[in-house]
């Protein structure tokens, strides 16, 4: 019958292993197994193994690692004798006793560390005949001593009967044994197996056990057996009585007293490792600015601490809590920073442009130093990848005076990831904030939380909705960590967030966050940021810093025009890095670089142009117009195709195009045949004519309202056959009224047409107030038509 067994606690290579439930009850014959003549000797301090019994070890001396494997890999038997004297590391024949226990090995689990932990299980007894080898492990001819049978014995079997009730008594007055272990010795029905198993668990020396293995005749080991049993009942019996005197006579004082004395020398006895731990602990709570709950928290896990032992697996759980409490910064908080100029210089110095991000930032300023103290807003900077939204928040850092720590929430499922786990789970760890805040030893950072539209949910908790109180300055000064278990005050805490979309953030949680929106770079501005920032930075990581070279600013130019297409920077840096590394190997190799970095060398260096600004040439045929699009990468143009065949006057679209776009074609569709006689279409081509509007780079998903314009145009140059303008490009959504009604990403959209060669561009009349915070340098010599109407959107667009 397979069942479990208990590891003590502590050192497992230098302690006795008490098995607690057995493994086996049969005899120790458990299988039909033919045990060699010649078997290796696996040596072993402060433990018998008895014949049934199964106790774990931990090897960690190299012949006996070498004789556990070689016997593992071979029939999985090794003859297992106790050391004479444990203190000796190296054991010799004479060191070893001459009767020990033929072991079976049940499972083996080689450790990290190059150890190795066994379990094993006895078998038969054996007696050591002679020693064959000494080197690389003990091998030894053995002579196996067998059972004599006691079958039909009533003395025996009346010994039998009384060392279970004794053994019951004794686990009766033993208030650390299991009541249950009484209930699976009367279920020992081997006598053989019950004298063994007892045997192990007996609180005696190692001499007894082993006089006990020696003993051959079965009912004489029966009769010591039982003769220690008594001696150990005596024993539980004085303990418990004078135990219950002491405890009846004591008063509270009294006992108080006893037990602090009994603390001291059980302390003393095992060595007091935890006294200083605890002392030093108690040294450092005494400079903390506790609130009331956590003092008392500390105080009640100190006490507990105290009365713990180092070994037992709660003393970890305990002091890492107490020591979480410690390293938290209670009411410590950095001094801000209220001098508006130079915090100002701060952000000019290391981000160029975000004129409106700089200001908000000088108003919470303003607001802090007028007012002495306010509850941190919870800003949320939304933009493309790679325009320094991350490295924003250490500028402004910086500028308060304030510690930066940064906390990454892209992909997280799991709610504990926030609010921690309990500490009474295995690897139990506080949430990331408070980690964060831990880190940082201060209650005011400023605090990033990057990539917070990429928290997604499943059945481990909705992450998002473990932010709604950390984010909400109503409560996020009693935030719960479920490790902590407590109330930690992140008011004063000034959270920044960062995403590249808001679709993906949970409403609640995006109620919270006041949202600043960031767009992508004009080439002015990425040329800007390549000379004070992105060169200077390469130099010096590619050992170039004092070397004298140049780029102009048309290299500069062509670089970010014909290899990189996004709205950030990190493309550009890294074309950047390689004609670092071009340089560098011409400084090694040649012993001189280029003074001056020309087009030339930039083709040479990094390869024919990836992109180019020339356009579709929409001139000479009718049904192309050109589109602007808002990605998560920037802005970019799209465009829309349209081809009329004989047909049922049915529309097909292509181009793998979401929902709210096959609308907006539909709808353009049917205004376009409703105003036929406007555009002079004859009123049966919609019967006898079909459309198909095809969205080219079908692989992308494409989706929202901002093609309406656009694909009408397309649809009214098929099917009158004019030609659209050249170089137009245009963004709105239409209604069936034909109106033309505003858009987003503005910028974005105007900043890629402008990379794209695009001369004009048609939005509605109520985004001007959008391209009016554009830069005008960055949008010179291109033509804006604001309109209200789709016919005016066909008067400007079809020549």
């Amino acid at each position: 019958m397979n069942k479990k067994f208990l590891l003590p606690e502590g050192p497992e290579e230098d302690m006795e292993y008490m098995p607690i439930i057995p493994i086996n009850e049969d005899n120790e014959g458990a299988d039909d197994q033919l045990i060699p003549d010649e078997i290796p000797i696996l040596p072993l301090r402060n433990t018998v193994l008895f014949p049934g019994v199964v106790i774990p070890i931990t090897v960690g001396r190299d012949k006996s690692i070498k004789a556990v494997n070689d016997a593992y890999k071979k029939d999985k038997l090794i003859g297992v004798l106790a050391q004479k004297e444990s203190s000796i590391e190296e054991p010799t024949v004479s060191d070893l006793e001459n009767i020990g226990t033929v072991a079976k090995m049940i499972k083996l689990i080689k450790m990290p560390d190059g150890g190795t932990t066994l379990i094993l299980q006895g078998r038969k007894r054996f007696k050591l005949e002679e020693i064959i080898s000494e080197d690389p492990y003990f091998k030894a001819r053995i002579k196996i001593l067998e059972e004599e049978s006691m079958q039909g014995d009533n003395d025996f079997e009346a010994m039998v009967g009384s060392i279970k009730d004794i053994a019951a008594q004794i686990i009766n007055l033993s208030p650390n044994l299991p009541s249950e272990a009484a209930i699976i010795l009367k279920n020992i029905e081997n006598p053989s197996f019950l004298i063994h198993y007892v045997s192990s668990n007996l609180n005696s020396d190692l001499q007894q056990k082993q006089k006990l293995l020696e003993i051959s005749n079965l009912k004489a080991r029966a009769e010591l057996l039982m003769s220690l049993m008594h001696t150990e009942l005596q024993y539980a019996e004085l303990k418990n009585k004078v135990t219950n005197k002491t405890r009846a006579e004591l008063d509270k004082q009294q006992k108080e007293y006893f037990l602090q004395q009994q603390m001291k020398a059980i302390k003393d006895e095992l060595g007091g490792e935890n006294v200083a731990e605890v002392k030093e602990m108690q040294k450092k709570a005494e400079k903390k600015i506790w609130p009331a709950a956590a003092k008392e928290m500390f105080t009640k896990g100190v006490e507990k601490l105290e009365r713990m032992h180092p070994s037992t697996p709660d003393y970890s759980v305990v002091y890492n809590h107490l020591d979480l409490m410690l390293d938290l910064p209670w009411g410590e908080y950095t001094e801000d920073l209220y001098d508006l100029k130079k915090a100002k210089k701060i952000l000019d110095r290391d981000h160029y442009g975000m004129n409106k991000i700089k200001e908000r930032i000088l108003e919470y300023l303003a607001v802090l130093k007028l007012k002495g103290d306010m509850k941190s807003p919870i800003l949320c900077f939304v933009g493309p990848p790679g325009i320094g939204k991350t490295s924003l928040g250490k500028s402004i850092a910086a500028a308060i005076n304030r510690k930066y720590v940064r906390v990454s929430l892209g992909g997280l499922h799991d709610e504990s990831e926030i609010r921690g786990h309990r500490k009474t789970y295995i690897g139990a760890m506080p949430g990331r904030i408070v980690q964060s805040i831990r880190k940082i030893k201060s209650g005011n950072p400023v605090m990033i939380l990057d990539e917070i539209d990429k928290v997604g949910s499943d059945h481990r908790g909705d992450p998002s909705s473990a932010l709604l109180e950390v984010l909400d300055p109503e409560q996020n000064s009693t935030f719960y960590d479920n490790y902590l278990e407590l109330e930690y005050d992140l008011s004063r805490v000034l959270f920044i967030a960062t995403a590249n979309s808001l679709n993906n953030i949970q409403p609640a949680l995006r109620d919270r966050l006041e949202i600043i929106d960031l767009s992508g770079y004009a080439v002015e501005e990425k040329i800007e940021i390549a000379k004070r920032h992105l060169l200077p930075r390469q130099k010096e990581m590619h050992g170039l810093a004092n070397q004298g070279f140049k780029i102009s600013d048309p290299v500069l130019e062509k670089i970010i025009s014909d290899y990189t297409r996004e709205s950030g920077v990190r493309e550009l840096d890294r074309q950047l890095a390689s004609v670092m590394r071009y340089q560098a190997k011409e400084l090694v190799m040649k012993g001189k670089l280029k003074a001056t970095i020309t087009s030339l060398d930039v083709e040479k260096i990094l390869g024919r142009a990836r992109y180019s600004n020339e356009i579709y040439k929409t001139a000479n045929m009718a049904g192309v117009a050109v589109g602007l699009a808002w990605t998560y990468v920037g802005g970019d143009i799209l465009f829309i195709e349209t081809q009329v065949s004989d047909g049922k006057g049915e529309l097909k679209l292509t181009g793998n195009l979401g929902n709210v776009m096959k609308e907006s074609a539909s709808t353009a569709y049917t205004w376009l045949e409703a105003n036929y006689k406007k555009l002079n279409i004859p009123k049966e081509t919609f019967h006898k004519m079909d459309a198909h509007i095809h969205v080219p780079e079908g692989a992308t998903p494409k989706d929202g309202p901002s093609a309406g314009i656009t694909m009408m145009t397309s649809l009214a140059s098929a099917f009158t056959g004019r030609k659209i303008k050249s170089h137009l490009a245009m963004t709105g959504e239409i209604t069936l009224r034909g109106q033309v009604l505003p858009v987003g990403g503005i910028k974005e959209k105007v900043l890629a047409a402008k990379r794209s060669g695009i001369k004009e561009i048609i939005l509605c009349w109520l985004n001007e107030k959008d391209v009016s915070e554009i830069n005008p340098q960055f949008i010179k010599g291109i033509k804006f038509h604001y309109v209200k109407t789709v016919q005016q959107v066909i008067d400007i667009a079809l020549s």
